[in-house]
């Protein structure tokens, strides 16, 4: 014997939907505002690294006699100074968006 079974709907309070929809759009922009600051601390943390590494390498390269070697240590660290300027600066301004 087949019993029936009686479905239902569940009805949706219009009221509560917005309520969640609201409260799950505000979760959304704090993630999106709390991601944009974390890879802009990250940034600043890759920049003051970067500067160090290049700081020391001119520093190691002026300390030499041979003057080809801290011409050669003065342009590589300019090369990577401006590379990663450009890099960080790009960086910065895909998270301002």
């Amino acid at each position: 014997m087949a019993t029936a079974t009686a479905q239902t709907n569940p009805t949706f309070d219009l009221p509560s939907v917005e309520e969640a929809t609201k409260r799950i759009r505000d979760l959304n922009e704090r993630m999106i505002e709390s991601s944009k600051s974390a890879g802009l601390q990250t940034l600043d943390t890759y920049e003051n690294a970067l500067q160090s590494m290049v700081d020391f390498s001119e520093k190691v390269g002026s300390a030499s006699q041979l003057e080809w070697v801290s011409a050669l240590a003065a342009t590589q660290a300019k090369f990577v100074t401006d590379i990663s300027q450009s890099y960080t600066r790009a960086a910065r301004e895909m998270l301002k968006k």
